[in-house]
């Protein structure tokens, strides 16, 4: 793996340790609504989260 991958891996895990860290029950809030969802809706939701972050990364 190249260096940039990995510090963008670093960079993501600290980013997805914010909301549990900052506010635990905002976190199990969101992760409850989410397991709530349809397959379908989830799926959409993971297609536009990918979306966002490769135009991100495209824009960068």
């Amino acid at each position: 793996m190249g260096t940039r991958l990995l510090e963008a891996l670093g960079l993501v895990l600290v980013i997805e340790g914010l909301l549990p860290f900052v506010s635990p029950r905002g976190y199990r809030a969101a992760v409850a609504s989410l397991a709530a969802l349809d397959d379908r809706r989830l799926r959409l939701a993971g297609l536009v989260a990918m979306a966002a972050g490769a135009l991100l990364v495209r824009l960068v």
